[in-house]
């Protein structure tokens, strides 16, 4: 279970690593949004700082994700965005429902794993 935990946690992180990287040097060309996606995406576009911070945290996750540091800090910044990605292509862009499941799933192990860390949260 250790060795598919670090599998997990390194693809994991590489995935945001990548996401946040291309999307702030522009290396990818974003693909064409239509419908309901496009509208979607020029409301978070529109706000101004809402795609830099989602970025930006995805980095910082994916880079502790990477090295093996502060994965329970991590995985909590990282589980309302990986949330979002799920309820988006569940609810406005259903095509790509396996990724945004499977990034969902990945947090949700991840948190599992360290779920031990979390319990003096839960506690009165």
């Amino acid at each position: 279970m250790k060795i598919a935990t670090i599998i997990i946690r390194s693809l994991f992180g590489a995935l945001f690593v990548f996401a946040s990287v291309s999307y702030f040097l522009n290396l990818i060309p974003q693909p064409v949004a239509t419908g309901n996606l496009k509208i979607f995406q020029d409301g978070m576009a529109a706000s101004g700082y809402l795609m830099t911070l989602v970025k930006s945290m995805e980095l910082i996750c994916g880079l502790a994700f990477l090295s093996g540091k502060f994965n329970t800090l991590a995985s909590l910044v990282i589980l309302p965005i990986s949330v979002n990605i799920l309820l988006v292509h569940v609810f406005v862009a259903p095509e790509g429902l396996a990724m945004g499941l499977l990034v969902f799933l990945a947090n949700v192990f991840l948190i599992y794993r360290h779920w031990g860390n979390y319990k003096t949260v839960f506690t009165v």
